[in-house]
């Protein structure tokens, strides 16, 4: 089938493009909103602007939709995006990395009903635990990018989930209830390799940004030679 993949460089949505790929599924088009809301329900926004290398690196077509990111009218602009990308990829669905929000996964499913294409979530209902254990076993190197909850702060942003990250996230989910994935929006990621990718991206600098008592953001800069 031919798929767009709704992408914001995190793991969930890579790693969604990878299953899916690896079901025998096309990804013809990636779509990334671009939010000016950094509180948009729907929307993943540190360095979301990035997903061009990734895109590149795996040699997808990328459509990037801008939307002021207000709660409902945002998706509007992703119902534009996915219209763009059946007129131009002639996509019969789209795949989401989406775990276990409800919000999300009803508004993307009611798009796509609209439009008479499928919704697909290969992460849905996905054990947290063994999938981020999963990705460490794929070769997925993924860094944190934003920290939105306590007691998260500034010394997380730019780590790798590995091993020691995972430990670590158990005993936050045991104490804090922090969701191991992230599920909750206490972070986001991005992706700098993986198999899909024909090379790595390498970060060149970065720039943290306090946006809260318990909110970084951390935006990077990637070396533009990475192809």
């Amino acid at each position: 089938m031919k798929l767009a993949s709704l992408f914001s460089g995190g793991k969930d949505s890579v790693y969604s493009i990878y299953l899916a790929k690896n079901q025998g599924n096309q990804i013809s088009c990636l779509i990334t909103l671009c939010s000016e809301n950094k509180e948009s329900y729907m929307f993943h926004t540190p360095s979301i602007k990035k997903t061009k290398h990734q895109a590149k690196s795996m040699d997808i077509p990328l459509i990037i939709q801008k939307t002021k990111g207000k709660k409902e009218e945002e998706l509007k602009d992703l119902k534009k995006a996915i219209i763009k990308a059946i007129k131009k990829y002639k996509i019969q669905g789209v795949v989401t990395g989406v775990l276990y929000s409800e919000y999300q996964n009803s508004r993307i499913q009611k798009i796509c009903d609209e439009l008479n294409i499928k919704c697909i979530n290969p992460l849905w209902h996905k054990e947290e635990i063994p999938y981020l254990k999963e990705l460490l076993r794929e070769n997925f190197k993924v860094i944190i990018t934003g920290v939105f909850a306590y007691p998260l702060n500034q010394s997380w942003l730019g780590r790798n989930i590995d091993e020691k990250f995972i430990e670590e996230v158990k005993i936050l989910n045991q104490k804090y209830k922090i969701h191991p994935a992230g599920e909750g929006g206490e972070f986001e990621t991005f992706v700098l390799d993986c198999p899909l990718f024909k090379t790595p991206l390498k970060i060149k600098s970065f720039k943290d940004f306090k946006e809260g008592e318990n909110s970084w953001r951390r935006e990077i800069i990637i070396w533009p030679n990475t192809k």
